[in-house]
């Protein structure tokens, strides 16, 4: 006997997937464009059934409006209905008790992955597979280098998979120019001679770290 999904996945018109309103997360669309543009469209909104409201997905709905406004191709995993609109995969099934509780799952949705934080070893390996295979794809991701340089702070390269094991006892170093000082041309009197570029701490691949937009 069939048991009744109590949650699952339909397609509905982009144009009826309604957002909550006063929604408190800001949104980086044009990254959000970019990922959906190279990956598809892989995350799926979610919809509270006591409201018909968004409550996960909002800054994918927003994006996928920008992406259709400009004429942008359908992307993978959006279908389309026979007036040439964009038929959105959303997740149905849960109801929210009344507006208070819509409000905490709202802000739970968004917080709970980012307080988890990341592991610094094995993102580290993540980073060395993705940019010595596609660098492009790397700088899609968009570390500011503040940030990788604080990662690979944590993590001893000698134990990161392809890792170069040199006689030299002294670990590969990051390279970084300091950013903010003078023109993108100059450097501060600390990287004077430092290359312009970040060296894996595993491979030693030397690349230009993807840039977060100010």
């Amino acid at each position: 006997m069939a048991v009744p999904a109590p949650r699952y996945t339909t397609y509905i018109p982009l144009a009826d997937l309604a957002p909550s309103p006063g929604n408190p997360k800001k949104h980086e669309i044009e990254r959000i464009i970019e990922s959906i543009q190279t990956h598809g469209f892989l995350d799926q909104p979610i919809v509270d059934e006591r409201t018909g409201l968004a409550i996960g997905g909002h800054g994918r709905r927003e994006s996928l409006h920008e992406m259709q406004h400009r004429g942008m191709p359908t992307p993978d995993g959006i279908l389309v209905d026979d007036d040439g609109g964009w038929l959105v995969p959303v997740q149905r099934g849960w109801a929210s008790r009344n507006d208070t509780e819509a409000k905490a799952v709202i802000i739970k949705l968004n917080r709970i992955t980012q307080d988890g934080g990341w592991e610094p070893r094995a993102l580290a390996a993540f980073f060395e597979d993705i940019v010595t295979a596609e660098p492009d794809l790397y700088d899609s991701l968009a570390i500011p280098d503040e940030e990788l340089e604080t990662l690979l702070r944590q993590v001893d390269p000698e134990t990161l998979p392809g890792a170069i094991h040199d006689s030299d006892t002294q670990p590969p170093t990051l390279h970084l120019p300091d950013d903010g000082y003078g023109t993108e041309a100059e450097l501060s009197p600390d990287d004077e001679g430092r290359p312009q570029v970040t060296t894996c701490p595993a491979c030693g691949h030397h690349f230009t770290p993807g840039r977060k937009d100010a």
